[in-house]
C-alpha cells in the first residue's frame, strides 16, 4: 500500500502553490518555501490549523479554495519520481497486490494515477473524502484494507510505504508496518518507528519481494 505525495510522486509545486493561493484567500500571510513544504503529505486541513494557526473557520475555507486551485492547475504540476515506475512494474509481475492510501482527496489521486499511466497497477485507489469524513490516514488505510478485502485480496500481511509520520502512525494503528520513503518529504526522525527504510524506489525491491516469500511461506 502506498502513499502517493513525496512517495510515488513530487507534487511539491502544485501542493504549495495551490496553499499559498488559498490561504491568500482567506487574508492569512502566507509562509516562505519551508514552511510551505509542510503543507506536502499531511491531511491539508491539519496544515492550515497547525501550520499557520488558522481557526477552524478560515481553515475550512482555505480547504475549500485549496482544493479548487489544485483541481484546476496544481495537481498536473506533479510529476512520478525516477524508478516509481520500474519499481510497479517489477512488483506487479511478481504478483503482489499494490493499492494507494493517501491524503489527498480520491478524485486526484485517481486523476494522477491515470495521468501518469500506472493506474493498471494498482487494485485500490483510496483517498480523503468530505462527504465520508474520511481524512485521517489511519481512516483512509482502513477503507483501503476493506476494499481490498471486498476484492478478494489477502490482506493477512499488508505493508505501507509512505513518507511522514502520518503514514507510519496511521498504519501502526491498524497493527500494520510501514517501510519508510527516505526520498519524500519527511525529516528523519519520523521514519524512527518505521520497519526499514529505502533510499530510492529500486530500493524498495528487496524490502517488498522479502515481505511477499515470507508472507507466501508463512515464516
Amino acid at each position: 500500500m502506498f502513499d502517493m505525495d513525496g512517495t510515488l510522486v513530487d507534487s511539491a509545486r502544485g501542493v504549495t502553490a495551490s496553499a499559498a493561493e488559498a490561504l491568500a484567500s482567506v487574508g492569512a500571510t502566507v509562509p516562505g518555501p519551508d514552511q510551505l513544504r509542510r503543507f506536502v503529505g499531511p491531511p491539508m486541513i491539519d496544515s492550515f490549523r497547525t501550520v499557520v494557526g488558522l481557526d477552524e473557520d478560515r481553515a475550512n475555507a482555505a480547504l475549500q479554495h485549496y482544493r479548487v486551485a489544485y483541481a484546476k492547475a496544481g495537481a498536473l504540476q506533479a510529476r512520478l519520481y525516477e524508478g516509481v515506475e520500474g519499481l510497479l512494474k517489477q512488483l506487479h509481475s511478481l504478483g503482489m497486490p499494490m493499492a494507494v492510501a493517501t491524503s489527498k482527496v480520491e478524485d486526484q489521486a485517481i486523476r494522477l494515477t491515470r495521468h501518469f499511466g500506472v493506474d493498471h497497477y494498482f487494485t485500490d485507489v483510496c483517498g480523503a473524502s468530505d462527504a465520508l469524513e474520511r481524512s485521517r490516514k489511519d481512516a483512509v488505510i482502513a477503507e483501503s484494507l476493506r476494499r481490498l478485502r471486498s476484492r478478494g485480496v489477502d490482506t493477512s500481511r499488508p505493508v505501507m510505504v509512505g513518507d511522514r509520520i502520518y503514514d507510519v502512525e496511521g498504519a501502526a494503528t491498524l497493527g500494520m508496518p510501514t517501510v519508510f520513503a527516505l526520498w519524500g518529504y519527511g525529516e528523519p526522525h519520523e521514519s524512527a518507528n518505521a520497519i526499514a527504510a529505502a533510499s530510492s524506489p529500486s530500493g524498495l525491491i528487496p524490502l517488498l519481494q522479502g515481505t511477499m516469500q515470507h508472507s507466501t511461506t508463512g515464516q
